[in-house]
C-alpha cells in the first residue's frame, strides 16, 4: 500500500488540479485547453484528455446568438458551468466571469465567484483585465478561489479598445502586458490567458513569469492553447481568424445529416419496420377485429 502512489490510492486525485497545471510549465508539458457549455461536450473533451474545459463567456457568440460577450450574464454562464460540471470531467472546469460581475468591488467579485463555484461547480474561475483587476484577483485567491488571469485581448473591453484589434504590437506596449503579467501573477493567480498578441510579446510575457500562460492567436511560445470548441470544429463558415485553425467541418456533417433526414421523412422512408414498435400478434388482432386499420 505505501509504495503505490497517492492517485491509485485515491483515484478522485487523478482529476486535474491546478496544482497539477502550475506543474505542468516546469516539466515543459503543453497545456490543452478548450470551451464547452453542455454535458456531452464536455464529456468528449474530457475522455480525449483535454486538461482544461473553460465555460467562456463566449457562450453568448457560440450559442447564444450575441455579437459579443458583453450581454452574457453571470446567471448564463452558471447554467452553462453547471451542465459541464454534470458531466462529471476529469478535466480541470474553469467559470469564466462575465461583463461587470467582478469589477464593481472586492465584495462583489467575491460574491460571484462563489456562486460559481457554489452553483456553478466550477473549480477555478477566469478574469479578464491588467492592473485593474489585480487587487480584485488578490482578494478572490485569498478567499480560496484559484483564478485564471486574462490579458492582451480581452473581449469584455472591446469598446474601449476600439474592437478586435492586436494587442501588444510595440515594445513600450509589450512591455506594458509584461508588467501587467508580473502582477497578476504576484496577486495569486495560477495561470495566465494571453489573446491576440504578437509571438514576440507571448513569448516574453511567458519567460517573465512561472506560471503557466495560455494563448489564443498568441502564437508558438505559450506554455498551452486553448480555441473555442464550435469555432475549431467549424460550425461557423464565416468565422476564420488568423489564428484558427479548423479541425473539422461539423456544420457540413450536420447539415447533410439533416437534408438526408428531411428527405426519408418526405419519402416515407423513416421511419419503417425496424424503427418501430409492435404489439404482440394476439392484442393486435383483438385492436384490428374492434376497427381495421385506415378506417375511422
Amino acid at each position: 500500500m505505501l509504495g503505490r502512489s497517492l492517485a491509485d490510492r485515491y483515484p478522485a486525485m487523478a482529476r486535474v488540479t491546478t496544482y497539477k497545471i502550475r506543474r505542468m510549465k516546469s516539466k515543459g508539458k503543453k497545456i490543452v485547453m478548450l470551451t464547452a457549455y453542455d454535458t456531452p461536450s464536455a464529456q468528449i473533451l474530457s475522455e480525449c484528455g483535454v486538461d482544461m474545459i473553460l465555460v467562456g463567456d463566449s457562450v453568448g457568440n457560440s450559442l447564444l446568438g450575441y455579437e459579443s460577450t458583453i450581454p452574457v450574464t453571470l446567471d448564463d454562464v452558471i447554467h452553462h458551468c453547471a451542465a459541464v460540471a454534470r458531466a462529471k470531467t476529469k478535466s480541470l472546469i474553469i467559470g469564466d466571469m462575465p461583463f461587470m460581475s467582478y469589477k464593481v468591488s472586492a465584495e462583489q467579485a467575491l460574491q460571484n465567484c462563489g456562486r460559481m463555484l457554489q452553483e456553478g461547480g466550477a473549480e477555478a474561475v477566469k478574469i479578464e483585465g491588467g492592473g485593474n483587476v489585480v487587487d480584485i484577483i488578490s482578494a478572490v485567491v485569498d478567499a480560496g478561489i484559484p483564478v485564471m488571469g486574462h490579458i492582451g485581448l480581452t473581449p469584455q473591453s472591446i469598446y474601449e479598445l476600439g474592437g478586435y484589434r492586436v494587442q501588444g504590437r510595440t515594445a513600450d506596449s509589450a512591455e506594458v502586458l509584461v508588467e501587467q503579467a508580473k502582477r497578476i501573477e504576484a496577486a495569486g493567480a495560477f495561470s495566465l490567458v494571453i489573446e491576440l498578441v504578437p509571438t514576440e510579446t507571448a513569448k516574453a510575457i511567458t519567460e517573465a513569469i512561472n506560471i503557466p500562460t495560455i494563448g489564443i492567436g498568441a502564437g508558438p511560445h505559450c506554455d498551452g492553447q486553448v480555441l473555442v470548441l464550435w469555432d475549431m470544429l467549424g460550425l461557423f463558415e464565416d468565422f476564420a481568424p488568423k489564428f484558427l485553425k479548423k479541425y473539422a467541418n461539423i456544420r457540413q456533417v450536420i447539415s447533410d445529416a439533416v437534408k438526408q433526414y428531411a428527405k426519408e421523412v418526405r419519402d416515407g422512408e423513416f421511419p419503417n419496420d425496424s424503427h418501430s414498435f409492435e404489439m404482440a400478434e394476439e392484442e393486435s388482432g383483438r385492436l384490428y377485429g374492434r376497427s381495421k386499420p385506415n378506417e375511422p
